[in-house]
């Protein structure tokens, strides 16, 4: 009877789970991107992984590279992948028996003379039992398998999130790395106007004191050069904001920052074309798509878990020990009990199935489950709208560069126009051909149109940056993920025995 009973509900554990199973939504994608046709982009597969490194910066690829060794916001995911196995295992643990205790007491008792109960025998003894309990909630409805399903999803959830974290932290180094190099290089070119102008200054003023030449055109030159000059403490100040950003990206005091950046040259150089893949392809890949999409997972399995508890649980509970007694009063009969504990007459146990089902739960279950099931559905919009808006970022990214690129060409030009308009303007002032103020719209035309253009060159390498951002890429590293860094973990060893969570979780599909 006692095995038939282990038999049937060992049978019964193997039921499928109630609770619906994951569909996985249709991603709303288009078939093509909306500036495929262009030729600076290729419909291939993307290359995304290490995507830096095609514009041949050896500065940028050591700082992203410090980036991912020590950037903070990272170690947090890292950390929250090892919080998410850790939990995976607490649920794993529930298909095995729930409750396993060994229990031990010693209890003295004494009786009252006045009760009449307990007029024969000794009124005072000790009571001992030592034994072993084990209870087994048999997972019948799946409420468990349903449970380790949710575990498993958040687990991989929490991987995109840190690959997520990734793409985010290396976009954002590559983007504050060119805003450095693009003040840098305007800061070059207001100098260079300062000096140029400076010069101008100086022949006007010249020119005045001999009386070859007015006061307006030396107060008019003056206007100009200080102009320029009280442009320059502002850049200096965006370029030293910048700094400090990209030391907090890399984990890092500021101090250490201008040694890392030393460079000859300013900017680096965009490659031909950029490949992007198809939409459907891409959106798969991203990190934050995949983590909604295991989130809706979980939910679902919630979902389930919640359904279970609409039926009546069992269990299988046992209790094997040995209880004995003996005479408090060990000087008239010599023994205390505790020899007669480990006589084979003083075993004991207990073993049968229970079960509970709180049927009259006031409409509590049910509504936990509309709970659960309104989470679901909220997961499975917010699915779908983080795909589409990845697809937005993607297309904008894709209509930025293009459109930056042609911007940068024409206000190359600008340059080469402004600074013939600048020589000349100068050229035929000396030779008397032309008034002062030719001169002073000429460097001032320049000047403005070297600036717009060291602007532009940086905005077409950030929208560079952000269309591989937007593409996902940066995750894709070749050989197993390293979510925790060597110190925090031998900080963390030192605190509690972590087994051999340190070596990772699967990695999420890609």
């Amino acid at each position: 009877m006692r095995i038939g009973t282990l038999v049937i509900l060992t049978l019964l554990a193997g039921c499928a789970p109630v609770g619906p199973d994951f569909v996985r939504p249709d991603l709303p994608a288009n078939p093509a991107w909306l500036e495929a046709e262009l030729e600076q982009f290729d419909t291939d597969g993307p290359e995304l992984a290490e995507w830096w490194k095609r514009l041949n910066d050896p500065v940028l690829d050591g700082l992203i590279a410090t980036a991912i060794a020590n950037n903070n916001n990272l170690r947090v995911a890292g950390l929250r992948v090892l919080e998410s196995q850790a939990a995976l295992n607490v649920a794993t643990g529930t298909r095995y028996p729930q409750g396993q205790v060994v229990v031990g007491d010693a209890t003295a008792v004494g009786a009252s003379e006045s009760n009449a109960n307990t007029t024969a025998g000794d009124l005072t003894f000790t009571q001992f039992n030592l034994g072993a309990s084990l209870s087994w909630e048999i997972d019948f409805w799946g409420r468990f398998r349903r449970g380790i399903e949710a575990a498993d999803a958040s687990l991989l959830a929490s991987v995109a999130s840190f690959d997520e974290a990734v793409v985010l932290v290396i976009a954002q180094v590559a983007t504050t790395y060119t805003v450095i190099r693009s003040t840098e290089e305007q800061l070059r070119l207001a100098g260079e106007s300062l000096a140029i102008q400076q010069r101008s200054y100086d022949i006007v003023e010249l020119l005045y004191r001999n009386g070859e030449s007015s006061e307006l055109d030396a107060l008019q030159a003056q206007t100009l050069l200080l102009s320029t000059e009280a442009s320059i403490p502002g850049l200096k100040t965006s370029l030293q904001q910048a700094k400090n950003s990209l030391s907090v990206l890399l984990g890092l005091p500021p101090s250490d920052i201008d040694a890392m950046l030393q460079r000859d040259e300013f900017f680096p150089v965009l490659p031909d074309n950029v490949s992007v893949g198809i939409p459907a392809n891409v959106l798969r890949q991203r990190p934050d798509v995949r983590r909604a999409e295991l989130q809706a997972i979980a939910q679902n399995a919630l979902v389930g878990v919640a359904n279970a508890n609409l039926y009546p649980s069992f269990s299988l509970n046992g209790y094997l020990g040995l209880a004995a007694a003996g005479n408090t009063d060990t000087t008239r009969t010599g023994d205390s009990g505790i020899g007669e504990l480990f006589r084979s007459d003083s075993l004991t146990y207990s073993v049968g199935p229970s079960f509970v089902w709180p049927f009259l739960n006031y409409g509590r279950i049910r509504n936990d489950i509309r709970v659960q099931d309104a989470r679901l559905q909220q997961a499975l919009v917010q699915y779908r709208e983080t795909a589409i808006q990845a697809a937005r970022e993607v297309e904008d990214a894709m209509t930025a560069l293009v459109n930056s690129s042609e911007q940068d060409d024409i206000l190359r030009q600008t340059v080469e126009v402004a600074q013939r308009s600048s020589d000349l303007s100068m050229l035929r002032y000396r030779e008397g051909f032309a008034d002062y103020q030719r001169v002073l719209n000429a460097q001032q035309a320049l000047f403005g149109a070297q600036q717009r253009y060291a602007a532009n060159r940086g905005a077409v390498l950030s929208n560079y940056i952000g269309l591989y951002r937007s593409l996902g890429g940066g995750w894709q590293t070749p050989g197993p993920r390293q979510y925790i860094d060597d110190t925090t973990r031998q900080q963390m060893e030192e605190r509690t025995n972590w087994g051999d969570l340190f070596e990772g979780p699967p990695p999420a599909e890609e």
